[in-house]
């Protein structure tokens, strides 16, 4: 078999996107092993549930965490098997070659961190400042993950084999940082909601806001207002997009962006309100993932489509403004 033709390419950007598609239910499954108290499942044992490569008694909290490390040992298989792909289909210094091994690399390292938290006990019903350092560098390589293999399977399905982030505008960078910060605000919340459910909206604004309460608790605070105003600047930064290259591939992924940035909001202020439920706190980790690869696209797209100019319209709008008032 020819790994090189076109069809073949285009099989692997496929592959790419479906390999993409599903982290998404295994990092959530991984948000459930959290939720569910099952982190300590298998004891503090690694690779092997506790101590045996197929564990002999199935307790509830085994199986949810058993079911985990399977899921991201299928997904570590078909990491591989990207990875080899990628090196028969595309020839060297190909960027598919470059972002599918740092994906691989990415999952190795998600792999190593997730064994951490097993091995130092920081599961469960930790509130140790270690466990928030530890998740917090836990998110930032799932989103570094996701990112790579986007830009694998994007790279692939567009057949384009150089890759300069640097011909994005700087502002979509901000726009990723942003997102990155917001998320991670969002896990120390998550986090603050596992630990320290609430009866009520007020009993858990009080708890937040009382002096004595534990530090994981004040943290939680940052949360909303850190989206707010993230999803304010996301939203600027593809409107922006929008007006410099409209009815463009490039539009269109910023206007991806704006929506489920818009949705977000709506659904994290519907989860607070609800308390955060088990099934509203998944959805709203899926929202949060999806919208990080959005803006990825939106990297992507946004180099693409060259420098942000405003449009021809835009400006003789402007222009007309201006002798209006100097009138």
């Amino acid at each position: 078999m020819n790994f090189r033709t076109d069809t073949a390419r285009r099989r692997f950007g496929w592959f790419a996107w479906a390999l993409l598609a599903f982290n998404f239910p295994v990092i959530l499954w991984g948000a459930y092993v959290r939720v569910s108290y099952s982190g300590d499942g298998c004891g503090a044992h690694w690779p092997f549930c506790n101590g045996q490569v197929l564990p002999a008694q199935m307790t509830k909290p085994t199986i949810i965490e058993f079911t985990h490390r399977m899921m991201t040992s299928a997904d570590t298989i078909g990491m591989v098997v990207l990875c080899i792909w990628a090196f028969m289909a595309f020839p060297k210094r190909h960027a598919v070659r470059r972002y599918s091994l740092a994906s691989l690399v990415f999952l190795l390292i998600e792999a190593a961190l997730g064994a951490g938290l097993v091995i130092f006990r920081l599961v469960a019903k930790d509130q140790s400042a270690g466990r928030v350092w530890y998740l917090s560098a836990h998110l930032t390589n799932t989103m570094l993950l996701l990112g790579a293999m986007a830009i694998t399977a994007w790279l692939a399905s567009n057949s384009i084999s150089r890759l300069r982030l640097r011909d994005s505008p700087p502002l979509f960078f901000w726009a990723a940082l942003v997102t990155v910060v917001v998320s991670l605000t969002g896990v120390i919340a998550a986090l603050g909601d596992t630990l320290f459910p609430s009866a009520s909206l007020a009993e858990g604004m009080q708890r937040d806001f009382a002096s004595g309460s534990p530090l994981l608790l004040r943290l939680r605070l940052t949360h909303p207002a850190m989206a707010l105003l993230g999803a304010a600047f996301i939203i600027w930064a593809g409107l922006t997009l929008i007006r410099s290259h409209p009815g463009t591939v490039a539009g269109k992924a910023a206007m991806r962006v704006i929506g489920l940035a818009v949705f977000q909001i709506v659904w994290g202020a519907l989860n607070l309100t609800l308390l955060a439920p088990l099934w509203m706190q998944l959805s709203h980790l899926l929202l949060a993932d999806t919208l990080w690869v959005a803006v990825v696209v939106m990297i992507l797209e946004a180099g693409q489509a060259g420098p942000l100019e405003v449009p021809v319209a835009e400006l003789s709008r402007q222009s007309a403004l201006r002798e209006a008032a100097q009138r």
